[in-house]
């Protein structure tokens, strides 16, 4: 994927950078909750304004956000922003497919208010998954209460076949465009 996907990110690399009147960073480092709980830096071209949390507090994403960059809604509908976690994945922080790490503070709160959301960390988290596909971007402890239904079904059900479906579907929803905030 790297081999097929270096153009796209050195182009993207370019804009991000020219936009940013080659001050700001091209890429964003976000500490994630991975396999077992440990915690890495996953990576994605920025899509955001540097100030996008200034207050220090983690925000969760909305429709519409006001912090997103033009160029970074671009980015996040197109799904380029992630094309940086295949490194996460080449270092072994990540797959393809598996539950969507989150950041540290959301874990907390959402282990404590849902009841087997750390059951979501056997796994390595993936740059896509289940729960991706079959439920809208969440953005609420309602939403990730509704999400880890379906992380739940594919630890349970985890297999070659479904990761190829998951694989195939997520295609699909790139080429459409559906689903990004």
């Amino acid at each position: 994927l790297l081999l097929l996907t270096w153009p796209i990110m050195l182009i993207t690399t370019i804009v991000i950078w020219v936009a940013g009147a080659f001050r700001e960073p091209v890429l964003y480092r976000q500490q994630r909750v991975g396999l077992h709980g440990s915690i890495f830096s996953e990576l994605k071209f920025r899509s955001m304004r540097t100030d996008a949390e200034s207050d220090g507090a983690p925000q969760w994403a909305a429709v519409n956000d006001p912090r997103i960059t033009r160029i970074g809604g671009f980015l996040r509908t197109t799904r380029i922003d992630e094309l940086p976690q295949l490194f996460n994945v080449l270092r072994g922080e990540m797959s393809f497919v598996g539950p969507r790490p989150e950041r540290p503070e959301f874990v907390a709160e959402l282990t404590e208010k849902i009841p087997y959301y750390a059951q979501r960390h056997r796994l390595k988290p993936g740059i896509t998954g289940w729960a991706q596909l079959c439920y809208p971007y969440g953005a609420s402890v309602a939403d990730a209460k509704e999400k880890l239904q379906f992380d739940l079904y594919y630890l349970k059900n985890q297999s070659l076949l479904l990761d190829l479906i998951i694989l195939f579907q997520t295609v699909e929803v790139v080429l459409v465009g559906e689903g990004a905030r």
